[in-house]
């Protein structure tokens, strides 16, 4: 009997990180394509599956569009005049622009994973991003900046660490971030 729960356990280990990714990807989707079902139904007489998420992802997409050219250079202009008058304000949003742009803009930060020395005695070892090649304007010569996330949150620490105890890492950033935030438990591939 203990080894047919441990068998059970093992194929529950299996089988349920899978079945809850599918299970929250099947209700984000009905609840997406649910926000228009009831209206499209009406107008085509019967529902149609997946029409509502389409629907939404083209009404979304004209909105950014809309969006970047009529209603954010205005209102950058706005915002700018505004925080000009604010400078605590002004370092606040600007980091938060910063912090956003280096994950998902078009000047993506995170793109070179390293591995980085930490302890000699130990031979304790991170895994981090490079964000700043150098900190001589810092007046911190042959010394870079490298980001670490933390493990299983949205958080990380800035450290200016010296060029010579940093190495770099032959993977995706995307693999990198992906193993440092899972704490490890990610398969690197």
């Amino acid at each position: 009997m203990k080894k047919l729960f441990t068998y059970f356990m093992q194929g529950l280990v299996l089988v349920a990180p899978i079945a809850i990714t599918v299970y929250i990807v099947f209700l984000i989707f009905d609840f997406v394509d649910g926000l228009l079902r009831d209206q499209l139904a009406s107008w085509f007489g019967y529902a149609i599956p997946g029409l509502g998420l389409v629907v939404i992802f083209i009404l979304v997409a004209a909105l950014g569009l809309l969006g970047n050219y009529i209603v954010a250079s205005p209102f950058k202009v706005l915002s700018d005049r505004i925080l000009k008058r604010a400078p605590l304000l002004k370092v606040i949003y600007s980091s938060l622009v910063d912090l956003f742009s280096a994950f998902v803009g078009k000047e993506k930060k995170f793109n070179q994973p390293v591995l980085v020395e930490i302890n000699k005695e130990n031979r304790l070892w991170k895994i981090g991003f490079i964000t700043q090649q150098s900190m001589a304007e810092l007046g911190m010569e042959g010394m870079v900046a490298v980001y670490f996330p933390h493990s299983y949150n949205f958080s990380g620490e800035l450290y200016v660490i010296d060029s010579l105890a940093v190495k770099s890492l032959n993977m995706a950033p995307s693999e990198a971030m992906k193993f440092v935030v899972s704490g490890g438990v990610t398969q690197v591939n």
